[in-house]
């Protein structure tokens, strides 16, 4: 298959990916070992898959999704405890996938409600609240142009008045899992627009264990330590030491950061100083069994409070129609609100839910769960939002290592940063890097320029 276009490349994925051999063997030397069964990994995989090329896919977890899983045990309905919403499903290439799965993806609802105290925001409080959030988001955008980078809340309107407190909790902690003085403008303004998402009526990690189905990988394989020699990659797990030509790593900056997996040689200062500025922030999933709809919402319904403080959180109500609601806090409050342990984390939720519709509702709670994506041993963390100054750390993490060892995640997406969607993407131009390398693919040629003509006159 050397020199085949990406076009021509891509055309042949799907049939490609129903080979019986597309992996390989936990012995001998393969094309690539790819680290971590996340979103980035399985793209990576299929990606290697459909060229026809030998792979072995190791993750640490027993289960493959990263943090895009769905549990429906719990509550037996479908519970997303990390990742939910599927985001700008026009360009998402997970949601475009979706159709093949059989999957139920439908369009969430627009909007959301906000309350004030016990009552519904009125309409012209909700005007007032839509429109702060504009502003503040079109300010952070404007200031993302500017030379020196700031953090995001020193770009609002100073005129916010008593819609602050709300406008930084959906905007940070809700929306990129860090509080907005904790980050990059720059980083921000990079950002795809998000005015549209769906939902996967299954769970959006049982869409994405989907797609891993008939990519063979090898679970509960943590892997110690990375090491690029000169023709090769050599990577230690618990199970032996794996063997290949180049290496695809997908494993969290939480991960990487905490020095679990080690390299050899060393990562350059210039990548490690980029993990360190794109630190993981924190948010998670508390879940309430609801019965009844004692809250009386719409199926998916968002709702915010009108905050008084930091002490805030977001609520999605009959989860795809089930009795499930999910409460989501986030960035400082919520990583201080994980660390007291699961108990609190539903009391909270209970007192939150009990002061915007009355103390009945806590009867009607009936079982609960709550992540705790902070210790997760293999995550540490929710997402990668680039501290102020350190937009530039995406492109870094980009640059592969000895020219053998690739990076892939939502951190190693310039645009689509904190999403399954930009993991994905990652994953696969990854992989497209290493087939490039391999001679599967060609290296893209960049157009010459058109050279003015010269008339005689």
């Amino acid at each position: 298959m050397a020199g085949v276009t990406r076009r021509s490349f891509l055309a042949a994925s799907a049939s490609a990916l129903a080979a019986p051999a597309l992996g390989a063997p936990a012995s001998g030397e393969v094309d690539a070992v790819i680290v971590g069964a996340g979103a980035a990994g399985i793209a990576a995989a299929r990606r290697m898959a459909a060229a026809g090329r030998r792979f072995i896919l190791v993750e640490a977890a027993p289960r493959v999704g990263g943090r895009c899983i769905t549990d429906t045990r719990a509550f037996g309905v479908p519970f997303d405890r990390g990742a939910h919403w599927i985001y700008t499903p026009d360009i998402n290439p997970v949601a475009k996938l979706s159709a093949r799965t059989g999957l139920d993806v439908y369009p969430a609802p627009p909007g959301q409600k906000v309350r004030v105290g016990r009552r519904n925001a009125r309409e012209g409080e909700l005007e007032d609240f839509l429109a702060a959030l504009v502003r503040s988001n079109r300010a952070i955008v404007e200031a993302s142009r500017g030379r020196a980078d700031i953090h995001c809340a020193q770009a609002l309107p100073k005129d916010l008045g008593d819609w602050r407190q709300t406008v930084e909790f959906v905007l940070g902690p809700y929306a990129c899992s860090k509080d907005l003085n904790e980050m990059s403008a720059m980083d921000y303004g990079r950002w795809t627009e998000r005015d549209t998402a769906a939902f996967c009526r299954q769970g959006f990690g049982a869409l994405l264990a989907k797609l891993a189905e008939g990519i063979p990988v090898q679970l509960g394989t943590p892997v110690s330590q990375i090491a690029g020699r000169p023709s090769r990659v050599e990577v230690r797990t618990e199970r032996g030491t794996l063997a290949g030509r180049y290496a695809i790593v997908t494993a969290s900056t939480g991960v990487l950061a905490s020095g679990k997996i080690k390299f050899e040689p060393d990562i350059p200062k210039r990548q490690l100083d980029a993990l360190g500025r794109l630190k993981l922030g924190s948010a998670d999933h508390i879940a309430l069994e609801l019965a009844g709809n004692p809250l009386g919402l719409q199926r998916d319904e968002l709702v915010f409070e009108k905050a008084a403080g930091a002490n805030t959180a977001a609520l999605l109500a009959n989860v795809s129609g089930t009795p499930l609601a999910l409460v989501t806090v986030a960035g400082r409050f919520g990583r201080e609100l994980s660390a007291k342990g699961e108990r609190a984390m539903v009391d909270f939720a209970g007192e939150w839910l009990a002061g915007l519709y009355g103390n009945d509702i806590r009867q009607a709670i009936k079982r609960t769960q709550a992540t705790r994506w902070n210790d997760d041993p293999w995550t540490l963390g929710a997402i990668a939002a680039a501290s102020p100054g350190a937009q530039g750390s995406r492109k870094i993490m980009m640059e592969p290592l000895r020219d053998r060892i690739f990076f892939a995640g939502e951190a190693v997406h310039e645009t689509m940063w904190g999403t399954v969607g930009g993991a994905w993407e990652s994953g696969e131009r990854a992989a497209e890097a290493v087939l490039r390398k391999l001679g599967v693919l060609k290296e893209p040629v960049e157009p010459k320029p058109e050279r003015p003509s010269r008339k005689r006159s």
